[in-house]
């Protein structure tokens, strides 16, 4: 079941799909000026859900916002609307206390590690993954993330290659780096972003669903 729900204050949108039994979230962080209706996202979503996680894709930023280039890499605001998201889901859907992981891509990479970093304890964030993008813009907030965090790259984007190594080398959590060979920046190579999903899966998998099952 798909529903969409709307993050106060400035109510933003998003779609929440929910499978029957499911007992973990991921909620995505996407990159510039990208939203719900992202298609790799909604791709690696559907795959996820079809594995029995529930998934939320939101808006991270109103037209208005997306209208001015310098909101595209404000990471630090949409961190915030990250967790703002995750307390209103908490508050209005029947998730109670079960765990949430973030998947960031491109520059949502780096707000998903932010707002991993800033999570209370209450907000029961429980992995990360993030596809290529800027995880280096997290900056000083990759040292404070303690959720296990997946980091993935293709393998023809020399670019973020040097940057996820980097910020790989910056976490202090339960991690790994993982080289998608022959993949470029988007994965829209052939079965690329197909194998983005499943890596996604086993990752919440182990770490999501462990944390669910106590």
């Amino acid at each position: 079941m798909e529903t969409t729900l709307y993050v106060p204050p400035l109510g933003l949108a998003g779609q929440f799909g929910a499978p029957a039994g499911y007992e973990a979230v991921v909620v995505f962080a996407h990159g510039t000026s990208s939203g719900r209706k992202s298609p790799r996202n909604v791709r690696v979503a559907s795959r996820l859900r079809a594995a029995g996680f529930a998934t939320l894709l939101m808006d991270l930023l109103t037209e208005e916002e997306k209208a001015d280039p310098a909101n595209l890499f404000d990471v630090h605001r949409q961190s915030e609307r990250l967790l703002l998201a995750v307390r209103h889901l908490r508050a209005t859907t029947d998730i109670e206390r079960r765990p949430i992981g973030f998947f960031g891509a491109g520059s949502g990479a780096a707000s998903a590690l932010i707002a991993a970093g800033r999570a209370a304890e209450h907000d029961g964030i429980g992995a990360v993954v993030c596809r290529g993008g800027r995880p280096d813009l997290a900056e000083e907030w990759l040292n404070a993330v303690a959720a296990p965090t997946l980091l993935m790259v293709g393998g023809k984007d020399a670019p973020a290659l040097d940057l996820n190594a980097d910020a790989f080398s910056r976490l202090h959590c339960v991690k790994a780096l993982e080289v998608v060979p022959g993949a470029g920046r988007l994965f829209e190579e052939t079965g690329k972003l197909d194998q983005v999903a499943d890596s996604a899966r086993s990752w919440f998998t182990t770490h999501l669903l462990k944390a669910a099952n106590g």
